[in-house]
């Protein structure tokens, strides 16, 4: 079913490529993203100011749902994006092993982790975003451990991101399934429960923060962002440690626009770019320019340590068993 959706995808996406081509210049940039809307726009915005001559198309949807998209482009012949900038390393890795990406040995990555970026430098990380436990303040419950969500108490009152989707939650779920502590039959107590999965951790913020469901499984920084605003909702990193993501940025092999490219990876990990992203309140890579408000000084986030190729050898697999449990 899914090779039939691709092969339609795809002949509808040659007939684009071709409208496409007659209006794309030198000067243009296509980015494809998962950052949320308004913080894609913010960088697009920003980083138009930092090189006036270039424009920049962009597609926005979650990364598991850009990954689908490509692969449809792909089929046809005609891969549309110069640069990328998804949720997680291990989507980078299945585009590295199909050599969809194209090295880039310059990129300026002083004061940022080697084991933020690729060896090899075909894919860079450009921030850390934890998956923990988010809640309504009004809720009966007050989780401290992933354990927690999967007692009786939190029945018919759970969402979650679909790995379908979103990469951070095909990172959480992966991560979770090969890990001995949780695995599979963490997953079958969370349908047991009738956990909801929902297309994105957009959705799942608005059905908490609503009250319409009392806890949720959710990125850092937008649960902190509308706190901040106001939201009634409070976040948790549980104590056994949380999953973690970088957002990393990357040119295809076959960028239209490779130079275009390149400066939006050096905007990306420039200072510049990394205040950006602590301004829109996530943990920069580069730690020099700062950490965001709701991480006060001295406290540290235990990240679960996952072996991503693992998680690369069967992310597929584990999506296919999510979706017979879940739907989707």
């Amino acid at each position: 079913m899914k090779t039939l959706f691709i092969k339609l995808l795809a002949s509808q996406l040659a007939l684009a490529a071709t409208l496409f081509a007659g209006v794309a210049g030198a000067e243009t940039l296509t980015l494809y993203t998962s950052q949320p809307e308004a913080d894609a726009a913010k960088t697009v915005e920003a980083f138009k100011k930092a090189k006036p001559g270039i424009d920049v198309t962009i597609y926005r949807s979650g990364t598991s749902d850009i990954l689908t998209k490509m692969a449809a482009e792909f089929a046809a012949g005609s891969p549309q994006p110069d640069v990328l900038l998804i949720a997680d390393a291990v989507s980078m890795e299945l585009l590295k092993k199909d050599d969809r990406l194209m090295a880039y040995p310059e990129a300026k990555l002083d004061g940022i982790e080697a084991d933020a970026y690729d060896a090899d430098k075909t894919y860079f990380g450009s921030k850390l975003i934890t998956t923990g436990i988010v809640y309504n303040t009004a809720a009966a419950e007050k989780p401290e451990h992933w354990a927690d969500l999967a007692k009786p108490a939190y029945a018919d009152g759970l969402v979650m991101p679909s790995p379908l989707y979103s990469g951070a939650a095909a990172y959480l779920l992966s991560g979770f399934a090969g890990d001995t502590n949780y695995g599979w039959d963490f997953f079958q107590k969370l349908k047991t429960n009738n956990t909801v999965s929902v297309r994105g951790n957009g959705a799942v913020l608005k059905s908490v923060a609503s009250g319409e469901k009392p806890y949720g499984i959710l990125v850092d920084f937008m649960a902190m962002n509308a706190k901040k605003k106001g939201s009634p909702v409070e976040f948790v990193f549980p104590s056994e440690g949380v999953p973690a993501v970088t957002e990393p940025v990357a040119i295809m092999k076959t960028a239209k626009n490779v130079e275009g490219a390149k400066a939006f990876v050096d905007f990306i990990l420039s200072d510049e770019g990394q205040k950006l992203a602590l301004s829109m309140g996530y943990l920069p890579a580069r730690a020099s320019v700062g950490r965001p408000e709701w991480l006060p000084e001295g406290v540290k986030v235990k990240v679960m340590s996952f072996d991503t190729k693992a998680i690369v050898a069967k992310t597929d697999a584990d999506k296919a068993k999510f979706s017979e449990l879940f739907g989707g």
